[in-house]
């Protein structure tokens, strides 16, 4: 999991929308997300630094996104 490029938390969020996801509310530090169709939920935590590895990678397995594409796509 090492080779995953850093994200902050904008990016992510920047991902989940094109993704098809609605902003559904914000709770203190945490944004929360929906996506309509699929019926999925994705929380991100809105934070100045770049977000942890594991926390990216338990943002995108809630949201059903592979990490692999996106890190393709990130260099």
């Amino acid at each position: 999991m090492s080779n995953i490029p850093a994200f902050k938390s904008r990016e992510v969020v920047g991902i989940l929308k094109h993704e098809g996801f609605i902003e559904l509310r914000q709770v203190g530090s945490h944004l929360h997300l929906y996506h309509p169709i699929k019926k999925l939920r994705a929380t991100v935590p809105m934070h100045a630094k770049d977000l942890k590895r594991k926390t990216l990678a338990s943002i995108f397995h809630q949201a059903n996104i592979s990490l692999k594409d996106r890190h393709k796509r990130k260099r």
